[in-house]
C-alpha cells in the first residue's frame, strides 16, 4: 500500500492504514474517505520562502510542478532551497532528485507549506558520492488541516557524510519519512529531529537506517513538545546487517507531554545481525519538570514565560546540532516563537 499508487489510481483502498506496521499511528486509509480532485497549477505569487536568503539557488515546486534535478558537481560546494508549497485542496505528488557528486559539499534547505484540504506527497531520493558531505534542513509549517508527506531515500557512498534536521509543526495528519542506505565505509550520518505540536496537529518522524557494511556511524536525536490535543510520532529503526561490523550507532528520543490529552507514540528500534558493533537506543516521555519551573516563577517570570523558556532549552540540544549558523539561528527564532503562543 502506498500513498503514490493511491493517488495515481485514484483509488483510496491503496492507502497506508493501520494494517500496515508503519503507518499504524498515521492511518491515511481510515482518515480519507474521497481523494480530492488533482491539483491544478497555481499561477500567483507564493511569496518567499523560509531559506530563501539563505540560498543564491531557490527551487520553487508548487503543487508537484517544478521539481528539476539538483546536481552538485565533484568537488563543487552549494547551498540550495527547496520549497514545497501546496495550494487549493488538490492531490498530487512532488518527486526531486539530488545527486551530489564526489568529495562535493550540499547545503540543502527544505520547506513545506499547505492550505487545508490539500494532501500532498513529496518524494526524495538523495544521492552522495564518496567523501561527498550534505547538510539538510527540513522546515515543515503545514496547514492545520493539510495531509502532507514527505518520503526521502538517502543513498550514501563510503566516507560521504550526512547530517539532516527535521522540524516539524505538524498538520492533519504530517508524516516525515527518512530511509538511509549506510555503505559503512566510514560514512557517518546524523538524523535530528524537533516537533512542536498544539492544537490537534499530528505529527510522525519516522526514519530507517540499514548498516551494509563494516565501519560505520549513526548518530540520531529527535526531540518534541506537545500539548492541548495534538499527538507526536517517533518510529525509528537501525538495523545493522551481518558483515557490518564495527558499527557505531546511538538513537535518542525525547518528548514532553504538556496537556493531559496530548499523546507521544515512540518506538525506537535496533535489529543487529552482526557481532563487534556498538548499538543503544533511549527513550523518555514526561513533562516539564515542577522544580524547575517553580524556580523560574520565583524570578519574576509568568507561568507561560517558564514553560516557553525550559521547552526552549529542552529542545535547544537538537537545534545547536545544525551546522549552518543562519540556518540554526533561523530555525532556534522560529521555535521560540511558536513556543510562546
Amino acid at each position: 500500500m502506498s500513498l503514490a499508487a493511491a493517488i495515481r489510481d485514484r483509488d483510496v483502498a491503496e492507502l497506508p492504514g493501520k494494517r500496515d506496521e508503519d503507518w499504524r499511528w498515521t492511518d491515511l486509509r481510515g482518515l480519507i474517505r474521497k481523494l480530492p480532485a488533482p491539483s491544478e497549477p497555481f499561477g500567483g505569487d507564493p511569496g518567499e520562502g523560509p531559506f530563501d536568503a539563505l540560498a543564491k539557488d531557490s527551487r520553487l515546486i508548487v503543487n508537484g510542478r517544478g521539481a528539476d534535478p539538483i546536481e552538485i558537481a565533484r568537488g563543487s560546494t552549494a547551498t540550495v532551497a527547496a520549497r514545497f508549497v501546496s495550494r487549493g485542496a488538490g492531490v498530487h505528488v512532488a518527486r526531486l532528485k539530488v545527486i551530489v557528486g564526489p568529495d562535493a559539499t550540499l547545503r540543502l534547505f527544505e520547506s513545506y507549506e499547505s492550505d487545508g484540504g490539500s494532501v500532498s506527497q513529496a518524494v526524495l531520493t538523495l544521492t552522495l558520492g564518496k567523501g561527498a558531505s550534505v547538510e539538510r534542513v527540513v522546515l515543515a509549517q503545514d496547514d492545520a488541516e493539510a495531509i502532507s508527506i514527505s518520503q526521502a531515500e538517502v543513498i550514501l557512498a563510503p566516507r560521504a557524510r550526512f547530517a539532516q534536521t527535521v522540524i516539524a509543526s505538524g498538520a492533519r495528519r504530517q508524516r516525515l519519512e527518512t530511509r538511509v542506505q549506510h555503505p559503512g565505509g566510514h560514512a557517518e550520518l546524523r538524523l535530528d529531529g524537533v516537533y512542536l505540536l498544539a492544537g490537534k496537529r499530528h505529527s510522525d518522524q519516522t526514519t530507517v537506517v540499514t548498516h551494509e557494511s563494516a565501519d560505520g556511524a549513526t548518530v540520531q536525536l529527535t526531540k518534541g513538545v506537545v500539548r492541548d490535543q495534538a499527538r507526536g510520532i517517533f518510529q525509528g529503526r537501525i538495523v545493522v546487517e551481518r558483515g557490518a561490523d564495527r558499527t557505531d550507532a546511538r538513537m535518542g528520543h525525547h518528548a514532553l507531554i504538556l496537556s493531559d490529552r496530548a499523546e507521544v507514540d515512540a518506538k525506537p528500534e535496533l535489529e543487529i545481525y552482526a557481532d563487534d558493533v556498538a548499538c543503544a537506543h533511549g527513550n523518555t516521555v514526561g513533562a516539564l519538570d515542577e522544580d524547575a519551573l517553580f524556580y523560574a516563577r520565583q524570578r519574576g517570570m509568568s507561568e507561560t514565560e517558564a514553560r516557553a523558556l525550559l521547552t526552549e532549552a529542552f529542545i535547544g540540544e537538537v537545534i545547536d546540532r545544525i551546522e549552518h549558523e543562519a540556518a540554526r539561528d533561523l530555525v532556534r527564532a522560529w521555535a521560540a516563537e511558536r513556543l510562546r503562543r
